[in-house]
């Protein structure tokens, strides 16, 4: 592993985010253009210490699991996360449409400008990449998971907690908006491997897909009306649009309410009370 690149790398990319880049207040005290180190480790959800040792030259090789959050954190593009493999000796990962996946800049643009709305990038089958502050306010983080169970599709029909986000009176009309949504991207992917093995694995879980599935009904999810429950707010009311990459494989989903209406109203709310009285896996869904 090539160490001091690796490290000078690692800090010409961090140089570059600026704080509102990433939904960060600059702060009347910042002596850096950039991100701090510390704001990097908490994008990347790495100790401070550990990442001032890789920016430092020092340390143990870091994992892949580690680079792809990197990536992620600084915003990376793919030849950029490429790189950043290569010194750090490791094997380059194949393109993904999963959690791994690298947003696509063209949205990533877009979120970035999104800062009074809540917003984030979605794969097909809804495993969050990146979201807003305001976002992780209304509908929390996702999971720190792999697998089938990164995709909020999954855990809809195999966790019970997942549905807490919905009225329980809601929990039918989405569980027809999700299969019908993930019956679209099957034919889109012409039934890849990460598909298969996901329908599978629903079908023998859960008969409330099992049935849903042999309907066949077949509905992308570009906008839906939303009652989103929130912790401290209650039920809040939205409409939730999406806008697709041109593959299909991303969206970009963000969240509104009509000026005047209480939704509109708590939406405000939100932005003030933020992600202050919400702790780490308390809210594991996102829509």
């Amino acid at each position: 592993m090539n160490h001091s690149e690796f490290a000078a790398f690692l800090k010409s990319r961090r140089d570059r985010i600026r704080p509102a880049d990433v939904g960060l207040p600059a702060g009347p005290r910042r002596r850096v253009p950039g991100l701090r180190r510390e704001e990097v480790a908490q994008l990347a959800g790495l100790s401070a210490d550990y990442y001032t040792e890789l920016e430092r030259g020092r340390g143990a090789q870091p994992s892949a699991q580690v680079l792809t959050a990197l990536a992620r954190a600084l915003r990376l593009n793919g030849d950029e996360r490429d790189h950043l493999f290569h010194l750090a000796d490791r094997p380059v990962p194949p393109a993904t449409h999963g959690p791994a996946a690298q947003v696509q800049p063209a949205l990533l643009g877009l979120l970035d400008r999104l800062t009074t709305t809540p917003a984030q990038v979605i794969t097909d089958l809804h495993q969050t990449l990146v979201q807003n502050e305001l976002a992780a306010a209304l509908v929390g983080r996702p999971p720190a998971v792999r697998g089938p169970a990164a995709s909020l599709v999954y855990r809809w029909f195999t966790d019970p907690e997942a549905r807490g986000i919905y009225p329980a009176e809601d929990h039918p009309h989405h569980s027809r908006v999700f299969v019908a949504d993930l019956q679209a991207v099957a034919a889109r992917r012409g039934g890849d491997s990460e598909v298969r093995r996901m329908v599978a694995a629903l079908r023998r879980h859960s008969e409330e897909f099992a049935a849903l599935w042999d309907t066949h009904d077949v509905a992308l999810r570009r906008t839906d009306h939303k009652r989103i429950v929130h912790p401290s707010l209650g039920v809040i009311e939205l409409d939730c649009h999406a806008l697709f990459s041109e593959d299909g494989h991303q969206r970009l989903l963000w969240f509104s309410a009509p000026p005047g209406t209480e939704g509109a109203a708590q939406l405000e709310l939100l932005s003030v009370i933020g992600t202050q009285d919400m702790t780490a896996g308390e809210r594991s869904a996102s829509p």
